[in-house]
């Protein structure tokens, strides 16, 4: 077995895990990153990219801002439509200025990639049977095997980056875990097509057929969901069919505007909520999907991914700039607190937006419509969404 060393080692090369290894980099702080897939695998998950102003902060911290400057488009509000009846949401004017950054989570990603290959930090991709080692001590390492070879690399921490399936949150044992899940009862069908978008910002619907959005990922090419029930499959929506049905659930004006075309992709993404405590053990730290997922409706999977990363980062940059070990009990807290927030402003919105007959009785149904109609009639209750949605501050280390 080959044991090869760094300071901190990453599992997962996901955007999470290539900006903690960017931005450690920048520290002078060495990392070795493992990836159980290829990078063309990697880059070819189709994901979102709704960007709070902390996540644009940490891109530009790492270095690695020059292509979403030049081709993210700034998004000062996004509408939301109840049965066709809209609501313009200022993100601009409620929140003193904040806005979101529309760039896809496929570019960040290229972008960290390119970075970090230009750099010459060391990743494995296709590294198999990756286990962690030993967390619990002052000594922890990581077995994997790679190109037919088994290694031991050896390190400080272990960064767990590989989402929702991989390794690092079962390394926490089950009697220390706790995990708390929401299942939604129906799922998002994506379609993404070489079309003009209807709007130049987001439009949230929610309508009396099921919820809608239609987003953009350029002036060209267009990612549109609507509601469907997790029995459904893709073959279920044949491209006439789905357009129909979009252009039904969105309001009158941007239904006029609608260009459809074939689909270049098509998929459907069941809807869950689901948190695990603790993010961290011994010198084992969760990041991202590896310890919490939230259904895509409030735009903070990524955003909430970063603020862990943000932590971590700021955590390590004090272990080994300032010689303070200590600060590593702080990461789970400070996780959590904004981890559970986005969570309930997810669950939110999800509530409020979604068609729930069937699975909930008509009581439920109209307190979410009531609600949401309540929060869209004011300033003050339109800034509570703002304020969410381009997302809280980082909280600070003690």
């Amino acid at each position: 077995m080959k044991t090869i060393k760094t300071q901190v080692a990453i599992i997962g090369a996901g955007p999470s895990g290539l900006l903690l290894g960017q931005l450690l980099a920048k520290q002078g702080i060495d990392n070795i990153i493992l990836e159980r897939v290829t990078g063309d695998y990697v880059l070819g998950r189709i994901r979102a990219g709704i960007l709070e102003q902390g996540f644009v902060n940490l891109v530009r911290e790492a270095g690695v801002d020059a292509r979403m400057d030049a081709e993210g488009e700034i998004h000062d509000g996004f509408e939301i439509a109840i049965n066709g009846e809209c609501t313009y949401i200022n993100l601009k004017e409620l929140t003193d200025g904040q806005v979101v950054v529309c760039y896809g989570q496929v570019e960040i990603t290229r972008d960290l990639m390119e970075a970090r290959a230009a750099a010459g930090l060391q990743t494995y991709y296709e590294a198999s049977e990756v286990q962690p080692l030993d967390v619990k001590s002052g000594q922890p390492a990581i077995t994997f095997t790679h190109g037919g070879e088994q290694y031991r690399l050896e390190c400080d921490y272990i960064a767990g980056c590989d989402g929702f399936h991989g390794v690092s949150r079962k390394t926490i044992p089950s009697d220390v875990r706790q995990e708390y899940e929401r299942i939604y009862p129906f799922g998002w069908l994506g379609v993404m097509s070489d079309t003009p978008p209807v709007s130049p910002e987001l439009i949230y619907c929610r309508h009396e057929r099921g919820f809608a959005l239609a987003s953009r990922r350029s002036a060209t090419r267009s990612r549109y969901y609507i509601q469907v029930p997790l029995s459904d499959r893709v073959e279920d929506w044949p491209d006439e069919v789905f357009w129909d049905e979009f252009k039904t659930r969105l309001p009158p004006d941007a239904a006029a505007r609608l260009v459809t075309g074939p689909s270049i992709e098509k998929s459907i993404a069941p809807l869950r909520s689901f948190v695990c405590e603790p993010m961290q053990y011994g010198r084992l730290f969760l990041v991202g999907d590896a310890a919490h997922i939230v259904p895509p409706t409030g735009a903070k999977g990524l955003n909430l991914a970063a603020s862990d990363v943000a932590t971590l980062y700021r955590i390590m940059t004090r272990v080994y700039r300032d010689n303070d070990p200590d600060c590593i009990t702080q990461y789970s807290d400070i996780a959590l607190r904004r981890v559970w927030n986005g969570e309930r402003f997810s669950w939110w919105m999800s509530n409020m937006l979604h068609d729930f007959r069937g699975t909930e009785n008509e009581f439920f149904s109209r307190m979410a419509e009531s609600e949401l109609r309540y929060y869209l009639a004011s300033e003050a209750g339109q800034k509570v969404i703002a304020e969410q949605y381009v997302g809280l501050p980082y909280e600070a280390l003690k």
